[in-house]
């Protein structure tokens, strides 16, 4: 957990930079210079554009079908994640007997915990790193949309159903909190009784929605549409992607 939220936070902390020197009140077109524009903020404006077009101006429908189509790209890695998780949980009880092992923290016996680990890791087809992978790829297309709404000047004046895309909404801000929180709740549920006890995990569940909430509350509601359907997205994948998991599980156990 705190090697993730540490992977978080560096990666959250270079895409502010390389988004920083961008002027989030400049208007993002084919003549924007720089990576960042040219390649991510760019071509998801274009894509906000052509669906919106297609929707007879819509840009909510854009930016619930623009999320969705992300949420798809991302479903591999999201399984895999899953799975990996899954795995993870099941060699925790050999990952336990490893430590208490090797329990001396000096240098030899440290390099000898680390070798069984992957070992054990590689015998067993789990990447750790694996549930790293949706958050490195999510978080440039997320700070890259959010820069995308701010800067298509489409956007900041349209309206769907009764928001104003380009202005905070309260009621989306909750909305946007309460769809975290189910989503972080089912993440935990099909984890293993120690590790939805861990107390920083207990912690995150709380944290993450107060968090991403206040952001809705200051942020364009546009925004807040894309978190809602992403979690909501995120919240039927949990369900219909655990549940075969669940009763492979329960297959393999009753054999």
């Amino acid at each position: 957990m705190r090697k993730k939220l540490s992977l978080l936070l560096a990666m959250a902390g270079v895409l502010m930079f390389l988004s920083g020197c961008t002027q989030i009140n400049q208007d993002v077109s084919a003549e924007s210079t720089g990576f960042w524009n040219e390649f991510v903020v760019w071509p998801l404006s274009q894509t906000l554009l052509f669906f919106a077009d297609f929707f007879s101006g819509s840009y909510g429908m854009a930016i619930i079908v623009v999320t969705i189509i992300i949420r798809l790209v991302l479903l591999p890695l999201n399984v895999k994640q899953l799975k990996s998780s899954k795995s993870m949980q099941e060699i925790q009880p050999q990952l336990q007997e490893l430590r208490e092992k090797y329990s001396s923290k000096d240098a030899q016996t440290q390099q000898k915990l680390q070798q069984e680990t992957m070992n054990l890791f590689q015998k067993n087809g789990v990447n750790p790193l694996a549930g790293c992978l949706p958050i490195i790829v999510q978080m440039p297309i997320l700070i890259g949309f959010y820069h995308a709404i701010m800067r298509t000047p489409e956007i900041q004046t349209h309206n769907f159903m009764w928001l104003e895309l380009g202005s905070p909404d309260p009621f989306l801000a909750i909305l946007t909190a309460a769809t975290t929180f189910l989503q972080q709740k089912l993440m935990m549920a099909g984890m293993s009784g120690a590790a939805g006890a861990n107390p920083q995990m207990q912690m995150m569940l709380y944290i993450m929605p107060l968090m991403i909430g206040t952001f809705a509350f200051f942020f364009p509601s546009a925004l807040a549409v894309y978190w809602i359907v992403g979690n909501i997205f995120m919240i039927l994948q949990t369900i219909f992607i655990r549940k075969p998991m669940m009763k492979e599980s329960t297959g393999g156990a009753d054999k």
